[in-house]
């Protein structure tokens, strides 16, 4: 049984504060950058870092931990803000299906070892099992305005 995601740990805010400060120097791990989003009620930015995979169909937004608080903020506001170094740039969100989810799941859990006991499903897990376990872990396909 997966673990449950209920509130970040301290040492998961200092190693989100250390990520934060790697990214914003352009440093850190390749597809790592900062996610901007407007909190849905009350509009004020709200700033974590995250991982993206990119694909031939495109770049991902996954959500590990579930529909947490800059998923939801996301899905009402429709548009991100990503930042690497000193490169920004706005896309708009949009959550995928369950089937367009599944590879690019597999792909973000292949890449990304701290998550995986979040999940159900190991990297090497058939596709057809990673359809089963996305509507736990949101994805959004991104679009660069």
């Amino acid at each position: 049984m997966a673990r449950r995601y209920t509130a970040m740990t301290r040492g998961q805010r200092i190693g989100n504060a250390v990520v934060a400060l790697l990214v914003r120097i352009g440093l850190g791990p390749k597809d790592t950058y900062l996610l901007t989003v407007p909190g849905r009620r009350t509009g004020k930015p709200y700033t974590t870092p995250v991982t993206l995979v990119q694909t031939g169909e495109g770049r991902w937004l996954v959500a590990p931990y579930g529909a947490v608080s800059w998923v939801r903020n996301a899905r009402a506001a429709g548009r991100v803000t990503l930042r690497r170094g000193n490169r920004t740039e706005e896309a708009a969100v949009t959550e995928v299906d369950a089937r367009a989810a599944a590879p690019v799941l597999q792909r973000y859990l292949a890449a990304i070892r701290i998550v995986r006991p979040y999940f159900d499903v190991t990297p090497d897990s058939p596709v057809e099992d990673f359809v089963a376990e996305a509507p736990r872990h949101p994805v959004f396909s991104l679009a660069v305005r």
